[in-house]
């Protein structure tokens, strides 16, 4: 099998096609951008809080490959009433696990495992993270 066909399994081109179910709106007030310095992918993500500050919804515009836009969707169907420090806290999980530590918890994270292999791809994984810790940061 080779190296493309481990990464770009059936399930994560599925994940990647997904994200179309979370359109990024003029109605999400919180807004974030990110880019990955590696590969130049980039997002743009949009999130409204719930009355506790927990994220309530949330949509995004991804210029990525496949696996970053699946990490994304990955991102947007987890992401549902988690507020800032479990996003900080997912965010760290996600970097000790690209640097070889345990899979970060996150909602079906193990979809992209395989991606850790691959260098050129972790600034991409980490793309809707860090755009919504931007979005946070936005708040008045």
């Amino acid at each position: 099998m080779s190296s493309a066909a481990k990464l770009y399994t059936p399930q994560v081109l599925a994940l990647a096609a997904s994200l179309a179910r979370f359109p990024l709106s003029d109605e999400l007030p919180l807004r974030g951008q990110a880019r990955s310095a590696t590969c130049g992918s980039a997002i743009e993500l949009g999130l409204a809080l719930n009355a506790d500050g927990a994220v309530g919804e949330a949509g995004l515009r991804a210029h990525a490959c496949a696996i970053g836009q699946a990490a994304a969707a990955i991102f947007a169907e987890g992401v549902a009433g988690q507020n800032e420090q479990a996003i900080r806290t997912a965010h760290a999980g996600i970097e000790t696990w690209l640097a070889g530590g345990e899979l970060p918890d996150w909602p079906g994270f193990e979809s992209i495992a395989a991606a850790r292999d691959y260098p050129a791809r972790h600034g991409a994984i980490l793309l809707a993270w860090r755009a919504a810790l931007a979005a946070f940061d936005t708040r008045g």
